[in-house]
């Protein structure tokens, strides 16, 4: 597919500021006199100038060229960079057609096994993002990060508020999983959680998470899409957004998440939305962090170890013996980072379950077995697939 014709270029006096060799900046490909090809890179930057989605949080459409600002002129990573930035997706007519656009191009993207980064806009956004998923035939997981679960129904809702609701309305269904993290629960309706529990999704409130974040590492490993909503990270480290927080993730715990998503072979996608330039200080502080998120997701994802070939002998295969049903459970341990993988059978014939049936897990989930206890994640993952 030709992209070209949606998107804009950038213009060239964005990075006249930046003259570091070493920098991010000039160790990429980007769209101001010719668009780049995608076609053999490992990632691609999509900035979306689009805010019709939201009544709160207006001046999220001027996100993406202020994040540019700061990511480029970072210093580049570790690894043979091969990234491109495709310039930001020309706004629609209305919301739904700026949407669609996006599906498009991630859709294009992730067949030709680019993975797309997504960067301004409002977060209702991320519909048109995980709609690209949808012509793929695969069963798919989510990884949201927000102080809101933006669950909210009815027509004059606006869209931000409801974008989560829609992604688990959304017709034909390949949501396999649904995990939110860094909910704050003085923000959100108790019987959205119920909602997500009665259909064995997961949801970590700020203060779960922060208890022991490497906790976390298996949800997130778990996930084919991230969209990160910047109101997760409280006020003071990122007062760019209308609905920040005074409480809420620090940069440090949001580069750590996008650092486990990056790693995350399975990981395909990512979006980073709501930052709001004209709620940010003089220095764009927040654009700077929304910048080292960035960075350590594209670190991580240049540390990848192609860990999901579970019959080789990279692994040590664990088999705990259970008093009831299950009989036995199978553990795998990687030789190479040591991270845990669980086993979860799925019933015959549903052929569709293959690849979400081993999943990632911890030690502690392997300590859990060895007494005798079978696994939350076992239990929860196998409802979803009887």
């Amino acid at each position: 597919m030709d992209l070209k014709i949606f998107f804009s270029p950038l213009e060239e006096d964005l990075f006249s500021h930046i003259r570091s060799s070493n920098s991010f900046y000039k160790n990429i490909k980007y769209n101001i006199d010719k668009m780049p090809s995608f076609l053999g890179a490992d990632i691609a930057i999509v900035g979306v100038n689009e805010e019709r989605g939201t009544l709160t949080n207006k001046g999220t459409a001027k996100a993406a060229n202020e994040i540019r600002k700061k990511l480029y002129a970072l210093k580049k990573g570790t690894g043979r960079y091969k990234i491109v930035d495709l310039g930001n997706i020309r706004s629609g007519m209305d919301l739904d057609e700026t949407s669609g656009r996006l599906t498009e191009v991630c859709a294009a993207l992730i067949q030709n096994n680019v993975l797309p980064i997504i960067i301004g806009g409002s977060h209702d956004l991320d519909y048109g993002q995980y709609r690209a998923y949808e012509g793929m035939e695969k069963l798919i997981s989510l990884l949201n990060v927000d102080a809101f679960l933006d669950m909210e129904e009815g027509v004059s809702e606006p869209e931000s508020d409801k974008h989560i609701h829609k992604i688990l309305l959304h017709e034909p269904n390949y949501l396999f999983n649904y995990s939110h993290l860094a909910y704050q629960s003085y923000l959100i309706d108790q019987s959205a959680i119920n909602i997500l529990e009665k259909l064995y999704f997961e949801a970590y409130r700020i203060g779960h998470l922060r208890s022991n974040i490497s906790e976390m590492e298996p949800i997130i490993r778990n996930a084919d899409m991230l969209s990160f909503d910047i109101s997760a990270i409280k006020s003071s480290d990122a007062p760019g957004n209308a609905n920040a927080q005074p409480f809420g993730l620090t940069g440090e715990e949001a580069c750590q998440i996008t650092w486990y998503a990056g790693i995350n072979e399975k990981l395909s996608s990512a979006g980073f939305y709501d930052y709001n330039p004209d709620k940010d200080d003089d220095a764009k502080k927040t654009a700077s962090v929304v910048a080292t998120m960035i960075w350590y997701f594209i670190e991580g994802y240049y540390h990848r170890k192609n860990e999901q070939k579970f019959k080789t002998n990279d692994y040590l295969k664990f088999v705990v013996s259970m008093p009831g049903d299950p009989d036995a459970l199978n553990f795998y341990k990687s030789k190479l980072s040591e991270k845990w993988w669980l086993e979860v059978p799925y019933p015959q014939g549903k052929d569709k379950y293959a690849r979400n049936c081993i999943i990632p897990c911890s030690y502690s989930d392997y300590q859990t077995a060895t007494k005798g206890e079978v696994p939350e994640r076992y239990i929860t993952t196998h409802a979803k697939l009887i």
